[in-house]
């Protein structure tokens, strides 16, 4: 039991960490402050109208970091209000229920068990000054409901978020596999032409050197890709012992699907000097952008599939003349394509085409990432 509480007191924070103050808040703290003033002034049963609204005036700002110091914020509100002026009439008192929304969703763990002391005492003092049971039963009842969304919300929040990092992880792991592909077939030929310049190296010099120049070559080459490799993660797994897809696999995308929809697939300036990594990446990319679509497009006739290589890098775009409803929050294949394409230094960006229907445009650069 011990334990338990010890690991719930030292909890972290809800993650990603909340934003500081959004324009809401104004709105909130103003709606509130109005609704204040306007009880405070036509209401005539209250005992001290003036003293209640300047108190709540005067902690209302409590609203602007209640996500960034719940906790704090908490204890501001609380003290004024239930021990200075313990008026139970006052509605307006009720924007503390925000306050102990943010204490659960994005409070520490300490947060969350002080907290509900300090809810836990508020009711009970209510209930020593004379609140009734119903009134006591009632306030339990918002404060438990309030809790409820907080806890609600910090779990769905928190699920989503390891969803995103386990799709990061995939993604990273993948890219290590393609990098650790290339890297090895660079020290495969390092090593052969070392063989082969040992081999010679007595009867004919010449040829010795030409070896040495090969190595060093390829020897640059894997230094590069070792630098992209750098904090890209992998776990252990078999590995596969397909070679990595090439720009000109892509047009193995193109033919007509079973529903009717027809994929075509244009490749241009594939001269085979794009390193491993970055037209694998585009290769994945231009796959799951056709899934994509006729997976979730609606209607889709055509999907059309052009890749352009030149000095400076690869640029994909993937548009189809499908209905797609555009959502607030990507889905988790479309954030997958963006991780990888930040992985390696460039963009993938997902919307409506202008002329309709959906467009994936990816740009990569030769180079890839570095650290």
């Amino acid at each position: 039991m011990t334990g338990l509480l010890r690991s719930a007191w030292s909890a972290p924070s809800a993650s990603p960490p909340p934003p500081r103050r959004v324009w809401r808040d104004w709105v909130l703290l103003a709606l509130v402050a109005v609704l204040a003033v306007v009880e405070g002034t036509f209401r005539t049963d209250l005992s001290q109208p003036v003293l209640m609204v300047i108190a709540l005036l005067a902690v209302l700002p409590t609203v602007l970091w209640r996500r960034t110091k719940p906790l704090v914020m908490l204890v501001v509100v609380m003290v004024p209000i239930d021990l200075l002026l313990p008026d139970p009439v006052f509605y307006t008192n009720l924007f503390v229920m925000v306050i102990v929304y943010a204490v659960y969703r994005w409070g520490s763990g300490r947060d969350l068990m002080i907290g509900s002391a300090l809810l836990v005492a508020s009711l009970g003092l209510t209930f020593v000054r004379g609140g009734g049971l119903d009134e006591l039963v009632g306030g339990f009842a918002l404060l438990l409901t309030m809790a409820l969304l907080g806890t609600a919300f910090r779990y769905r929040a928190g699920s989503r978020r390891r969803l995103l990092d386990s799709i990061r992880m995939r993604e990273r792991e993948h890219l290590a596999r393609d990098l650790h592909d290339t890297v090895a077939h660079h020290v495969s030929a390092i090593a052969i032409r070392a063989q082969a310049g040992l081999a010679v190296a007595g009867r004919d010099p010449r040829a010795a050197q030409d070896a040495l120049g090969v190595i060093e070559a390829e020897a640059a080459k894997t230094l590069s890709e070792l630098r992209s490799m750098v904090r890209v993660l992998r776990q252990g797994e078999t590995a596969e012992l397909a070679p990595n897809p090439q720009l000109g696999d892509i047009e193995q995308l193109a033919g007509t699907r079973p529903g009717g929809a027809d994929v075509t697939v244009q490749v241009e300036g594939d001269d085979g000097s794009i390193p491993p990594p970055v037209a694998a990446a585009v290769f994945r990319l231009a796959q799951e952008s056709v899934t994509n679509a006729l997976r979730h497009g609606r209607q889709v006739t055509r999907v059309e599939v052009l890749v352009e290589a030149d000095e400076s890098g690869v640029r994909l775009s993937v548009t189809n003349d499908g209905d797609v409803a555009a959502s607030a929050t990507p889905g988790f294949g479309i954030i997958g394509m963006t991780e990888r394409a930040a992985l390696l230094g460039g963009t993938c960006q997902v919307g409506p085409a202008p002329r309709g229907g959906w467009v994936v445009t990816a740009v990569l650069p030769r180079v890839g990432w570095a650290p």
